[in-house]
């Protein structure tokens, strides 16, 4: 019995971690998924086999299962080099270090996505809350969620998991 109560305080403790700057996700219709329009690549599609050849066990379960990485121990949520961070399962390009931000939250956040249809959203009702999920356009890899108390312009935070990304330094 302790350890499920452990276990569940650590899940609620951790969402609210990446909520702590806002309790309200942007709102999309149920089930609806959110595209913010432009070109995306050719959808990349591959089993959960290979996946697991391409990517690291912590990579896999961020990016394929919508997993997360506990605050303040990813890569990237400290990294204040200029850049580009693409994603860590097909290389697309995502988000630039010019959108990125300080939000406390432990994770790398972001104001706003390097161009539109890099990304996409949909509605997420697990863990008893609603928010919106970010996933990459091209291959569906869960980055993390988006919430609507981040800075101007956008006044978005994309709170996102090192792990599904892969840092690009700019020289």
């Amino acid at each position: 019995m302790k350890c499920v109560l452990g276990v569940l305080i650590v899940a609620v403790l951790t969402v609210q971690g990446c909520t702590s700057q806002g309790r309200h996700a942007r709102r999309a219709g149920d089930g609806d998924t959110v595209n913010g329009g432009g070109a995306v690549a050719e959808k990349i599609v591959r089993s959960d086999a290979e996946w697991k050849q391409v990517l690291t066990p912590l990579q896999y379960n961020v990016a394929r299962n919508k997993g997360t990485e506990r605050a303040f121990t990813g890569e990237y949520w400290d990294n204040h080099e200029k850049g580009v961070y693409a994603c860590v399962c097909c290389g697309t390009d995502l988000f630039d270090s010019d959108t990125k931000f300080e939000s406390g939250s432990g994770w790398p956040s972001f104001w706003a996505p390097i161009a539109k249809g890099k990304v996409l959203e949909e509605v997420d009702n697990s863990l008893f809350i609603r928010r919106t999920e970010v996933l990459c356009a091209r291959c569906d890899a869960h980055l993390g969620h988006v919430f609507d108390d981040g800075p101007a312009p956008t006044g978005l935070r994309y709170c996102l998991n090192s792990a599904s990304l892969k840092f690009e330094k700019r020289p």
